[in-house]
């Protein structure tokens, strides 16, 4: 895990999540086409809300700061269903790799909540006319 605060760099910040939202999706693979999402379809909030921040985040690669406010909008939703996943989960599965697949997610998390708390303060300290070229974007999420 990499301390956010050691980050200097918004593009820095992309980089992470993109490695994080990496192991997110492999927790989201493994819930999508387990056998119990038949029975527990409940656990497809965390599938949905996987995708939707890791497809979010795609639309803004090529603009740092949208990508930072774009990551703040999502990570609460992503949490939030992170919560519930791991209710969920371990009723439909006491097994390891339920227990495994629900610490990842909080892992991710965490993760996400620090990187996304240090890009607000790399943003804080631009120069508005940096920010200003992501504001008509912003609304488009």
């Amino acid at each position: 895990m990499t301390d956010a605060a050691q980050i200097n760099d918004l593009s820095d910040i992309i980089h992470r999540c993109d490695e994080v939202l990496a192991h997110a999706w492999m927790v989201r693979t493994f819930i999508k086409h387990g056998e119990e999402i038949d029975d527990y379809p409940e656990l497809m909030g965390i599938v949905r809300s996987v995708f939707d921040i890791s497809r979010a985040l795609e639309t803004r690669l090529g603009d740092p700061v949208g990508y930072v406010r774009m990551l703040n909008k999502k990570v609460g939703k992503l949490r939030k269903a992170a919560e519930l996943f791991a209710v969920d989960a371990l009723k439909a599965s006491t097994h390891t790799n339920f227990q495994q697949a629900v610490k990842s997610m909080n892992v991710c998390v965490r993760e996400l909540l620090a990187l996304s708390a240090r890009g607000q303060e790399l943003l804080a300290v631009l120069p508005p006319t940096a920010l200003a070229s992501s504001d008509v974007e912003d609304g488009d999420e």
